[in-house]
């Protein structure tokens, strides 16, 4: 998939994953014709909180209700990004109002905000420049847990090593 950043698989509980069944996966929005006929679907209170949703490898987003499971929404697979988004009213059109990579399930990297830009103009969305909530994932290279870092402190929160300063949550060797 020439042009396409980094890939993520899911690191998240195996439990979750292996609940995952054919069909599962959040709704293919990959035009503005895809969106609108998603919009339709939702109701008020539905759009006044985050989505769920995943770049997939084919570089589409897919959206699910907030509460859904990252790899669910995902069918499973690989993806390009991953977080929470949530859309608003403004000036006739839908805009992006929040955007971050928080998942837990595949811990994204910030530079995967080249793929949800990419997914978003697709849809025709006005867009934020960047991830309004950055996420920095690490794990640690003693323990082996998943840290988010808060505040630059690049510690592990589990056992106080020192957390890489690149993103190495789940490295292909």
């Amino acid at each position: 998939m020439s042009g396409w950043g980094r890939s993520y698989r899911y690191v998240g509980p195996v439990e979750l994953k292996a609940a995952v069944r054919p069909g599962d996966g959040g709704r293919r929005i990959g035009s503005a014709a895809d969106f609108v006929g998603w919009l339709v679907e939702q109701s008020a209170a539905e759009l006044a909180e985050p989505f769920t949703f995943v770049v997939g490898m084919d570089g589409v987003l897919r959206l699910a209700p907030r509460r859904s499971e990252y790899v669910a929404c995902a069918g499973g697979a690989m993806v390009l990004s991953a977080g929470e988004i949530s859309f608003m009213r403004e000036a006739g059109r839908w805009t992006v109002s929040e955007v971050s990579n928080h998942s837990t399930g595949y811990c994204p990297d910030v530079s995967s905000w080249a793929e949800v830009a990419r997914a978003l103009d697709a849809m025709e969305v006005r867009r934020p420049s960047g991830f309004t909530h950055e996420v920095v994932f690490r794990r640690c290279t003693d323990c082996q847990e998943h840290n988010i870092v808060r505040e630059g402190d690049f510690v592990c929160v589990f056992c106080g090593s020192d957390l890489p300063a690149e993103w190495n949550v789940a490295p292909t060797n």
